[in-house]
């Protein structure tokens, strides 16, 4: 009996500290099953952080971590995406209330209404351009078949006195860049009116299309172009007041980007 209860403890004790194989002869894990596994009951993770154990929630994944670390629970996520269809990938809006401003001598070299600015040139090559610091902001492409479009809007204002005639006025522009690579601009002109320092709204759309894959940093930078009239002490103010009859809640900028995208490399199914 003795010798019995000796052998029955040993093989336990062999059990309870070597590696159990099922249909296999050299186990490779605490516990290995060469075959299928049928679960009856709940599979628990052990929680480390308060040894608790875990069973997940519905619909949730057990996902591994990587060698040396214990398994998670993770919620699937499947977007529908049909081939060759662009789908809105990225959205945001920016706004700014520190907004720029051009004095008399700050007028651009840029004179002419013309075709003086071309798509794709660098900023550098355009003076006088002051960038809008709180419009400059990172996106990510991830799809080689791409369309991104961009909705700018601000508040343009000088200090003009009232005046009716001669005309008094100002060419501006503004542009929108990729990389500091110019990929929309538009030119307007301010001009006085019977009250005193006038000013407008300004609104400008601007698309392009395939973006490389990665970052991107997008800007908005403006600049005064040609004066008509003007004496040197007026001011031009883009998305911040210039004078008091407005306050920079009404002159702010906002830029809204919207990224369209053939999806190609999707994101992580889990989270």
């Amino acid at each position: 009996m003795k010798k019995l209860l000796s052998t029955l403890l040993f093989s336990a004790g062999l059990l309870l500290s070597a590696q159990i194989g099922i249909k296999t002869e050299s186990p490779k894990a605490s516990l290995d099953v060469n075959g299928d596994v049928n679960f009856r009951n709940k599979i628990v993770v052990l929680n480390t952080t308060d040894n608790t154990l875990f069973q997940g929630n519905n619909d949730q994944l057990l996902v591994s971590q990587g060698e040396g670390y214990p398994p998670t629970w993770k919620t699937l996520r499947i977007p529908e995406y049909e081939s060759n269809k662009f789908y809105l990938i990225f959205n945001n809006s920016f706004s700014d209330k520190t907004g720029v401003k051009f004095t008399n001598t700050e007028q651009s070299a840029i004179t002419a209404r013309s075709t003086t600015f071309a798509k794709g040139n660098d900023i550098g090559t355009f003076s006088g351009f002051k960038k809008i610091d709180g419009l400059s902001q990172p996106i990510t492409v991830y799809s080689l078949e791409s369309k991104t479009y961009f909705q700018f809007e601000t508040v343009v204002q000088a200090t003009f006195p009232a005046n009716t005639s001669p005309d008094i006025s100002i060419d501006y522009a503004c542009g929108i860049f990729v990389d500091n690579k110019l990929v929309n601009l538009r030119q307007r002109n301010l001009k006085a009116s019977s009250a005193s320092n006038t000013f407008i709204t300004h609104n400008q759309i601007g698309v392009v299309s395939n973006l490389s894959k990665g970052s991107h940093n997008i800007s908005v930078a403006c600049s005064r172009l040609k004066s008509y009239n003007t004496t040197n002490d007026v001011v031009l103010a883009i998305g911040i007041n210039a004078s008091s009859n407005i306050n920079d809640f009404i002159t702010q900028s906002s830029l809204k980007v919207d990224v369209y995208e053939v999806p190609q490399v999707f994101n992580s199914i889990t989270n």
